[in-house]
């Protein structure tokens, strides 16, 4: 782990850093506000994380068009009525609400934990909605859904559902998202590749070795920042993402590897590391408000209902389970796994499943790679301040947010999600019925790459073993009702079969 994450209520603040040409007064109010002295931090720390997680998370302007839109008819979504999301348009949109979303966040929960679209969501709404429904129609039932999250976190059942939740299974999420986030930098930088056979499913690189040049410069980017890590050294990730980038864009004008396009198993991933033939862009902005609520005519009450349950659940909880990780890796949670304005940050990120539909960048969510910056020093939400600005920025310079390979951001992952997983050290292993839940939490979450899969077989095993093992005294009823609702998500395909939705 890293120096900043050592501090407790015992060692002495450090003493914020004075930005040149800052009036102390308006200084002393922003760190009053933020509580940067409070939690440990400084300035420096604070903009390095905030740079680092907009690093890390950079990829999405790039890979959410990819996933929504296209750049013709022929390789894009299409929807219902012949209609698709032109790439450009999207990585606009993308950018945009990333960056305001992450700076309502920051300003309001004032904590480091970055927004941008969500990635289950938006692979769900390509691949299964708008099959049934038209593009501003799917991004209707994402308003919707974001507008059942924020009554949720407003009326304050969200934060009881939260606070249900026992700590040992708080904890087990925050170790399940670092192994998930983990298997998300392997996969991404082709460490560990499909098999194409049923057993194994995936394997070691191509055929049991790393042959290509992009995964060898993952490997050697997970070197560098697991010595500067180890090391201590400050803004450890920042410079290793740098020094590896570097490297890559020498590689590739060397050997003109070139990017992959889901062809040559031997090529970079998302993008090439190259220097962009021009670096302004100006962004097309005509996807906002592109939104229509005629789902429910178009398909049927109960079949929209049931699009709209599959994105509320998949929302509520990969949002809460990413929360409770990153909070506890900040170590602003408390020993129930609770953090600051926990009821604020709830609300707001169900503003950004709003936001994200209105603007058809679909539902932006808090992003598990923003432990990058946690990792890196940032502990409030003025990290989250840098991190917006640049994602704004980003929708004039689109060009250089392609020049870090998804290989070198993958190494970063790797990195924070081994800081994750040293959480588990707090789990009780002597007790069994608390071994399996935890167990099936953390093993279930990069297994079937989703958060909200890992806390639903969490919580249904928690309540049932438990309550058998005669602990259903210590259970919260609530705890009882959403692991109801979550064997409701698990089996909603024969429902809707049954139903005919």
């Amino acid at each position: 782990m890293s120096e900043t994450e050592t501090h407790t209520s015992s060692t002495p603040a450090p003493k914020p850093d004075t930005p040149a040409g800052t009036n102390p007064g308006v200084k002393a109010r922003i760190d009053r506000y933020f509580e940067i002295t409070r939690r440990g931090s400084t300035y420096g720390r604070e903009i390095r994380g905030g740079l680092v997680t907009f690093v890390t998370m950079a990829y999405i302007v790039i890979l959410n068009p990819l996933i929504l839109g296209g750049f013709s008819a022929d390789q894009a979504a299409v929807d219902v009525a012949g209609g698709w999301l032109p790439n450009g348009q999207v990585a606009a949109v993308t950018a945009l609400t990333a960056g305001v979303m992450t700076i309502l966040f920051g300003a309001v929960a004032r904590l480091p934990f970055g927004f941008a679209a969500g990635l289950g969501i938006n692979s769900f709404l390509a691949v299964s909605v708008v099959g049934q429904v038209t593009w501003p129609e799917a991004m209707g039932l994402v308003v919707i859904n974001g507008l059942i999250i924020v009554l949720l976190a407003s009326t304050g059942l969200r934060e009881l559902i939260f606070n249900a939740v026992p700590r040992q299974l708080k904890i087990a999420i925050t170790v399940g998202i670092g192994l998930f986030i983990a298997f998300i930098g392997l996969v991404d930088s082709g460490f560990v590749r499909a098999s194409g056979a049923a057993s194994p499913p995936v394997q070691l690189g191509d055929n049991g070795s790393v042959v290509s040049l992009p995964t060898a410069v993952f490997v050697l980017g997970l070197i560098i920042l697991g010595i500067l890590v180890a090391r201590k050294v400050k803004a450890a990730l920042l410079i290793g993402i740098v020094a590896t980038t570097l490297i890559a864009v020498v590689l590739e004008a060397i050997f003109k590897v070139g990017p992959s396009f889901g062809q040559n198993p031997d090529g970079w991933n998302l993008n090439a590391p190259v220097l962009p033939s021009s670096i302004v862009s100006l962004p097309d902005l005509s996807l906002v408000g592109q939104v229509s609520f005629g789902a429910f005519d178009r398909i049927g009450m109960l079949a929209a209902s049931m699009l709209v349950f599959t994105l509320v659940f998949t929302n509520f909880f990969d949002a809460m389970g990413t929360m409770t990780g990153l909070a506890s890796e900040a170590d602003v949670a408390d020993e129930k796994g609770n953090f600051p304005r926990l009821k604020s940050a709830l609300i707001v990120e169900g503003v950004g499943a709003v936001v994200g539909g209105a603007t058809s960048a679909s539902s932006n969510t808090v992003f598990i790679e923003s432990g990058a910056g946690i990792g890196e020093g940032a502990r409030t939400g003025l990290a989250n301040i840098v991190t917006g600005l640049l994602f704004l920025a980003a929708m004039f310079f689109t060009p250089l947010t392609q020049i870090v390979p998804l290989e070198v951001a993958a190494a970063a992952l790797v990195i924070v999600g081994a800081m994750m997983v040293s959480q588990i050290r707090f789990i009780d292993f002597t007790e069994f019925s608390i071994v399996l839940p935890v167990f099936l939490t953390i093993i279930v979450m990069p297994l079937t790459y989703s958060i909200a899969n890992g806390i639903g077989a969490g919580f249904i095993t928690w309540v049932l073993v438990r309550s058998f093992s005669g602990k259903a005294r210590e259970i919260s009823p609530l705890l009882w009702v959403v692991a109801a609702g979550f064997l409701v998500f698990f089996v909603r395909g024969p429902i809707e079969v049954l139903f005919g939705a």
